[in-house]
């Protein structure tokens, strides 16, 4: 879903496409490829930087809003290790279990 956030960073794009690079991934690489792609050709700038955009919309599906960061390549990774619909609403919450010693089943108790 596009938010409105999205819509400002297509625009952002539209007038100069480094700009939104800088927005979403800081300075990185992802900026520097930008910068030079945008030197090299205006159109090529462009479809990295609406790339990236459509990178971070799907990371904001799959991890909920601010649930991730930036890992470089297009790549992003979750903040939390459990996602957000890992926790069924309702279901009792189980901390996690102790290891228990191994049973042993003989009269002597011996290894």
């Amino acid at each position: 879903m596009v938010k409105a956030s999205d819509v400002v960073l297509i625009l952002v794009t539209i007038i100069f496409p480094p700009a939104t690079a800088f927005i979403i991934t800081g300075c990185s690489c992802d900026l520097l490829i930008n910068i030079l792609l945008t030197i090299l050709g205006y159109l090529p700038g462009h479809i990295h930087a609406f790339w990236l955009i459509y990178k971070k919309m799907q990371a904001e599906e799959r991890y909920g809003h601010g649930g991730f960061r930036y890992a470089g390549s297009g790549h992003y990774e979750p903040l939390y290790q459990a996602g957000p619909h890992s926790q069924q609403y309702g279901a009792p919450h189980m901390p996690p279990q102790q290891p228990q010693a191994p049973q042993y089943y003989g009269a002597t108790g011996q290894y």
